[in-house]
């Protein structure tokens, strides 16, 4: 019989490895005692469309995992392309003077004029190595037309701009059809 041997990954290695899928940037809100804490967070994803489910993963030694099982609910806002500095900020590196759009929904802390936000009621909370994974039952959406602010490969990236339908190309090079078959 044979037996499994240990394979041993690279921490740096494996990071590398994940950086190349890239991803939208979250920040991780909540309340507590009137307090509200935030996170950025990349670890993300739908689980569920019913019911709306939504996990989110939080490392152990982050002070969000200490709140989320008190508040038990927490606000997901994907940010724009223009919020990189919320990114940053709640990274841990704050910008002096930075105005915070905090606002309410359901009574959840989430940013106001990003791309996308959600609020979720905990519904289960399962820990997983060196991080915790919340799902949540999404109660409360929001939507923008705003373009999402990405990362990818260890830095903020941003989608290329959508290219014109090839119509709208040939108006723009004032080109014009003619009938082929009457002739000209």
């Amino acid at each position: 019989m044979e037996t499994a041997e240990e394979v041993v990954i690279d921490p740096r290695e494996f990071r590398n490895c994940l950086g190349r899928f890239a991803t939208g940037v979250t920040i991780i809100t909540t309340e507590v005692d009137g307090q509200v804490h935030g996170m950025t967070a990349n670890g993300f994803m739908s689980v569920s469309l019913e019911p709306p489910l939504v996990l989110i993963s939080v490392g152990n030694k982050a002070r969000l995992n200490s709140f989320l099982p008190q508040s038990k609910s927490y606000g997901v806002s994907i940010l724009s392309e223009q919020h990189e500095q919320f990114s940053r900020h709640f990274a841990g590196r704050p910008v002096e003077g930075l105005a915070i759009p905090i606002v309410k929904k359901k009574g959840v802390p989430v940013l106001e004029g990003v791309a996308a936000c959600l609020v979720a009621r905990v519904v289960d909370i399962h820990p997983a190595g060196d991080h915790t994974l919340y799902i949540g039952q999404v109660e409360y959406l929001e939507t923008s037309e705003t373009r999402p602010l990405l990362f990818f490969a260890g830095k903020y990236r941003m989608l290329d701009p959508e290219p014109k339908h090839p119509m709208e190309a040939w108006i723009d090079h004032e080109l014009f059809f003619f009938d082929p078959i009457g002739g000209l």
